[in-house]
Order: structure tokens, then C-alpha cells, then sequence
């Protein structure tokens, strides 16, 4: 098992999460984060650190596409292990449906 992040983490990038992390596994791309499954160790302190509950065990069904993203962009995107701002309008896409086909940017964040 591992834990993923989903697609409520797309434009709201919150990143209390990084800073948990002991192994630090968080990647950034320009608009949301993703966690590296090959470093992640499943240690879930990085769950509930997440306002938009975005991070989920890759247990859950249904999250195929999600495990693909993350291992794929881990590869390409930064590192980043520092608590930044999050964006100014985080809020008002937290809970959006269809993040992924309106918003996804597959360039990479500015990391550590």
C-alpha cells in the first residue's frame, strides 16, 4: 500500500502535508502536488494533515488513475518538503468535480 493524492489537490495545492512527510516523498507540479509511491512508506501521517482530503491509501478502489499520475509525475516534478502559501483561491475550488479535465497542468512546480 501507499498513499496517493487525488484530484481535489488540483488548484488548491494546500501543502501542510509536505512537512509531515519523514521520508520526504511529495513532488509539485504547477497546480497540485503527488507523492512519490516508490518512497511513500505508508506511514498515513500525511492523511489527515490535508484540508481538502485529496491524499487517500491506494486501497481505495477506484484510484487506478491516480496511482498512474502520481508515479508518472513523481518522476518529472520537483521535490518540495516546505510548507508554502497555498493558492489565494484554494478554497473556492476545494470540492469541485471535474478538476482534473478543467485544471490539470502537467508542468512542474517551482519545489524547494
Amino acid at each position: 500500500m501507499t498513499y496517493i493524492v487525488t484530484e481535489n489537490c488540483i488548484m488548491c495545492k494546500y501543502m501542510d502535508c509536505v512537512e509531515v512527510c519523514p521520508v520526504d516523498c511529495f513532488y509539485e507540479g504547477e497546480n497540485m502536488l503527488v507523492i512519490h509511491p516508490d518512497e511513500c512508506i505508508d506511514c498515513g501521517v500525511c492523511e489527515p494533515e490535508c484540508p481538502a482530503e485529496a491524499i487517500k491509501p491506494d486501497t481505495e478502489s477506484g484510484l487506478d488513475k491516480w496511482l498512474a499520475l502520481n508515479t508518472e509525475f513523481a518522476e518529472k516534478w520537483p521535490n518540495i518538503t516546505v510548507n508554502r502559501e497555498q493558492a489565494e483561491d484554494a478554497e473556492k475550488y476545494d470540492g469541485e468535480e471535474g478538476k482534473f479535465e478543467k485544471y490539470f497542468s502537467d508542468k512542474p512546480g517551482q519545489g524547494d
